[in-house]
């Protein structure tokens, strides 16, 4: 194996989060060693919404013009009724968002958003990127960390960090705790413009509220496209799972809807069904030379639409402690849970009451449609500071 073992940090997961924290261990100065199962590298899925804070990550990592020339910039951000198709909230994201946060709003396919950070990491010859390596065996010890894949291959470094996702086989052996299913089921498709309807071609991230469920739909790739994305609470007992999701099986959850919305969801022939679980959060990632980063530390449900920009977040911030502990990695490593779990934490608790706030029935829907009434813009951008206002020379405060 190239390299110095000393100065080696295996990533497992070659994913948003592990493609964003190979570049930014490149930058800190280590070699890096990342191993991803699947046979190619790229993303499944479709759109994701990226805040000014995965910009600002972004653009300390070097891949954020990359994203940029790849991003759809929404004018506005919209809830409406399902029901009844009456404005609940508006958040806009023109000009005045983007000089309050230094940065836009914009939606992009998930595959984009990866190119883009594969690409800046091709330009670094210190990562080392190994496909079809599925990681079987870990062993971590005092001064070393050691990996063993389903081929046979070992791979040996300073120090590991599961990137692996919402079922990390690192989070397994660190932490080894229960993942907790939802019972939300979410459908996801892609649909060309000229297939979406007409008077909902918005160039906004729209959802649509309604009793046990939402619809989300936003324009992507220069708005050739329309991504969608349905969730319902589902009948069955669910298991932790993707597969191909039933035209009939979606529509039967939709007897209770508005006609707008609904045309939404006879437009998509090819779905993708999601049965949803995120995790407790926990007051520790790892111990000694390994942690964890992005969806394998803090899985959380969509409704923040934060994931990945949480991940992005996790790197920068990972890089930044090991600069100010002098590549000390392990005074680093929990120096950096130190600062994530808390701001991640709160993600993942917030997602869950979103959730309950977006599928609101009877006298709660009417509690939530009144939330935001009257609301000014700079109170809604006061209230989302926290979030967006993120940025790299406040990383570790």
């Amino acid at each position: 194996m190239a390299g110095s073992r000393d100065n080696t940090i295996l990533l497992v997961g070659g994913g948003i989060g592990g493609m964003a924290a190979a570049l930014a261990l490149s930058q800190a100065g280590f070699e890096v060693d990342l191993m991803e199962q699947a046979s190619e590298l790229g993303e499944i899925g479709a759109g994701i919404q990226l805040g000014p804070n995965a910009f600002a990550a972004m653009d300390a990592l070097g891949c954020g013009p990359r994203a940029r020339a790849r991003a759809v910039y929404n004018d506005e951000l919209l809830m409406l009724d399902a029901l009844d198709e009456s404005l609940i909230g508006r958040l806009e994201t023109r000009e005045p968002f983007r000089q309050r946060f230094n940065n836009p709003y914009a939606v992009i396919h998930r595959a984009d958003i990866h190119l883009s950070i594969y690409e800046e990491a091709q330009t670094h010859q210190n990562i080392r990127i190994h496909t079809d390596c599925r990681i079987v065996e870990t062993d971590i010890g005092d001064t070393y960390a050691r990996v063993k894949d389903a081929k046979g291959r070992t791979f040996e470094g300073a120090a590991i960090i599961g990137c692996d996702g919402v079922k990390s086989v690192v989070r397994q052996k660190l932490l080894n705790d229960p993942h907790v299913v939802s019972g939300h089921v979410v459908y996801r498709a892609v649909v060309p413009r000229e297939e979406f309807p007409d008077d909902l071609r918005w160039n906004a991230a729209t959802l649509w509220a309604g009793p046990k469920y939402h619809i989300v739909h936003y324009p992507l790739r220069n708005g050739e496209e329309f991504n969608v994305v349905v969730t319902f609470h589902s009948r069955e007992k669910e298991e932790w799972n993707v597969r191909e999701g039933s035209r009939e099986e979606l529509l039967s959850y939709f007897t209770n809807i508005s006609p707008k919305p609904r045309k939404v969801l006879e437009k998509a022939n090819v779905w993708q069904r999601w049965a949803t679980a995120d995790r407790e959060p926990t007051t520790k990632w790892g111990e000694g030379r390994a942690t964890l980063l992005g969806d394998a530390a803090h899985p959380p449900l969509q409704y923040m639409a934060q994931g990945a920009c949480m991940a992005l977040e996790d790197a920068v911030t990972l890089r930044e402690t090991l600069r100010v502990c002098d590549r000390d990695i392990e005074k680093a490593f929990r120096m950096y849970e130190t600062i994530r779990i808390p701001r991640t934490a709160r993600v993942q608790l917030s997602a869950r009451e979103m959730g309950r706030i977006f599928h609101a029935a009877g006298a709660e829907r009417l509690v939530r449609n009144s939330l935001w009434k009257g609301r000014t813009q700079d109170r809604y951008y006061d209230a989302l500071e926290w979030l967006y206002g993120w940025t790299v020379a406040k990383c570790l405060d």
